[in-house]
């Protein structure tokens, strides 16, 4: 049986606030989370190390062109050893100016935890495209779970 993290709504909150800083579009507001040596693997496969390189990094995506808004499904939050734990969600995103999910933006987050001194912060947060080519059900599936998140226009 799982049980769920005795951090757990810590460790959820930080995801949460990394997604709102990305759909802020604000570089300060997505690397805030993460530790000193931080790193944050993207969608493209892109590395960005270190707290304040992730904040840079950020501030000049968001300043050279229109970024997707996520939406985001928490799945689990897992102990991994004393102090670390792992969260993974699956997110989508929509499109700059669209009201709809891209087919093609589907994600798998994975976010690894570290306790720093009673404060959790993300060591590390990869972004996998949840493309799904053997299992197109997947995908459909989870296409039709995150746009169940969308508000009613």
């Amino acid at each position: 049986m799982t049980h769920a993290h005795p951090y757990d709504a810590q460790i959820r909150a930080l995801y949460a606030a990394f997604i709102d800083g990305w759909n802020q579009r604000s570089g300060a507001a997505v690397s805030s989370g993460f530790a000193d040596d931080g790193e944050l693997i993207g969608f493209d496969g892109s590395q960005t190390a270190g707290r304040l390189s992730i904040a840079a990094e950020f501030r000049k995506i968001f300043g050279s062109h229109q970024t997707p808004l996520y939406l985001a499904l928490m799945r689990s939050v897992r102990p991994m050893a004393d102090g670390v734990a792992v969260l993974h969600a699956h997110a989508g995103m929509i499109p700059a100016g669209g009201n709809d999910l891209d087919p093609d933006l589907l994600t798998v987050h994975t976010m690894v935890a570290v306790d720093d001194g009673g404060r959790w912060r993300i060591a590390l947060l990869q972004a996998t495209p949840a493309a799904w080519h053997q299992h197109p059900e997947a995908r459909d599936a989870l296409l039709g779970e995150l746009r169940g998140l969308l508000t009613p226009s």
